[in-house]
């Protein structure tokens, strides 16, 4: 039945009730991400009123300097020095040590700094600066950068993810959002601790979406940027190199569309490192500077799946799996790096609900230690709280069956002993000979459950599903 018209020059056609009901939920989707991301900018503000990792600890402060430093260096140097040990720049004080990316970004928000309190940034005076604009400039940088890349990328993500599935409710999709965009453990450490992870996250996010979409050189070219800003980026790397080798062995001229995939990626990172491709010496610098990685071969049986069955579900679950295996067996991994395993959960906190909330539980409190030496117990605790409920939220369709199989007694037996752990973690003083006592008992409990995360999602991954290939998956939700 029509309901309304539309003029042509030839003759008028009619909208259909479905066309118009398509708009008019369009319209509601995009009302309730704003109301979602006018949350999510408030609960950041909040966090960001509190301290930050090495306030008023001198001599080196913490990384909330690192990120100034930064700013610093490369406002006042020319890009040959940035990654240079010199009398200006000594390295031993918070070098530069993020691929390129992160150097342009820091040298653009020195720009911002230097224009409203050009003292935060003067070169070697600045070192500890403090100032309340100063701090007011920092959170408003993690700001920006969470608004302009992190928000945006979630949105196209998320409109990936349910595109073409007109079976999913409007409350799972608000909910999805929802739990990526108010990740405690993210906020925690950009808006609290201080840094700039949106920006690599965000990146990821919306390369994993353009290739979920089939543009799969866009999304190439997105991940490189997020490799160029953070290193540990390559966590991802191997989910994304398998899977998109699968593909290409799957169409009419796979050498041609692996050598477009190359082209594209030594291109992009030409780009990026321009200013250091004029000598030798300039580029090994900067290589330098870029913390080495080692592996064990956990991430193998993933990433053979995705050259065997280079599904869009199991590229999800390849980009937990790898960046798991990374950040459980890796060399010298620092709390921070849970975020990056964090992301690709999120993204499957639908399809993988209890998963995604242990996750998170066993996240927050392997970060509770660093949280706690940054005085952000309060926010910690408000936002531990915040997930719960909205996790929580009545009337979104989970997949929770294996939540359901678990017992009760045994959820409620180990939410207490994450309380008990927090309280003696806050009260008792470990003994004098054992100062990392309680340290090692939080790691060594997370890391008994990261594990166990870690092989229930490489089970699922290889498990029989009822989408077996790309051509399946054309017009439905992953």
């Amino acid at each position: 039945m029509a309901i309304g018209k539309k003029k042509s020059n030839n003759s008028p056609q009619t909208i259909s009730e479905p066309e118009i009901w398509s708009f008019i939920i369009s319209q509601t989707s995009k009302s309730c991400f704003l109301c979602i991301a006018l949350f999510a900018v408030f609960i950041r503000l909040a966090v960001a009123l509190h301290p930050y990792s090495g306030a008023n600890t001198p001599p080196i402060f913490g990384d909330y300097e690192a990120q100034r430093h930064w700013m610093e260096i490369t406002i006042n140097l020319p890009p040959k020095d940035w990654y240079r040990n010199s009398t200006v720049n000594d390295l031993k004080y918070w070098g530069l040590d993020y691929p390129p990316l992160t150097a342009y970004q820091s040298y653009f928000h020195g720009i911002l700094l230097r224009f409203f309190d050009p003292a935060s940034v003067a070169l070697s005076s600045s070192r500890g600066y403090e100032s309340y604009i100063g701090k007011l400039l920092m959170r408003w940088t993690v700001l920006m950068s969470d608004l302009m890349i992190f928000f945006p990328a979630v949105l196209y993500f998320v409109t990936v993810y349910y595109s073409g599935n007109p079976d999913d409710k409007k409350s799972s999709k608000a909910w999805h959002i929802l739990m990526i965009l108010l990740n405690p453990c993210l906020i925690l450490i950009d808006h609290g601790h201080f840094q700039y992870n949106c920006i690599s996250l965000g990146l990821t996010a919306a390369a994993v979406a353009a290739i979920l979409s089939n543009r799969d050189l866009v999304g190439s070219m997105l991940f490189c940027l997020a490799l160029n800003h953070k290193q540990m980026s390559t966590y991802y790397a191997p989910a994304f190199f398998t899977y998109l080798l699968g593909k290409c062995l799957r169409r009419q001229r796979p050498i041609v569309e692996v050598l477009k995939l190359g082209l594209l990626v030594l291109g992009t990172f030409a780009l990026v490192w321009c200013p250091y491709l004029n000598s030798v010496d300039a580029f090994l610098e900067v290589l330098s500077r870029l913390a080495p990685f080692e592996r064990v071969s956990t991430c193998l049986p993933s990433m053979i799946q995705l050259v065997w069955s280079p599904t869009k579900r199991g590229f999800l679950h390849g980009l937990l799996n790898c960046s798991f295996s990374f950040y459980l067996f890796s060399f010298q991994v620092h709390e921070k790096s849970i975020l990056l395993p964090l992301l690709p959960a999120s993204f499957l906190a639908v399809e993988e609900p209890f998963v995604f909330q242990w996750f998170i539980h066993s996240a927050l409190l392997s970060m509770f230690p660093l949280l706690r030496r940054d005085n952000l117990v309060l926010p910690y605790a408000a936002l531990y709280g915040l997930f719960v409920l909205l996790y929580h939220a009545p009337g979104v369709r989970k997949d929770a069956r294996v939540s359901s199989s678990i017992p009760f007694i045994l959820k409620l037996f180990a939410s207490a002993c994450s309380l008990v752990i927090h309280i003696v973690y806050i009260t008792v003083t470990p003994p004098e000979k054992y100062p990392f006592l309680f340290e090692a008992v939080i790691m060594s409990l997370c890391f008994s459950q990261f594990v166990l995360i870690l092989i229930y999602i490489n089970i699922k991954q290889w498990a029989p599903s009822k989408i077996s290939s790309e051509a399946d998956t054309k017009k439905k939700r992953l």
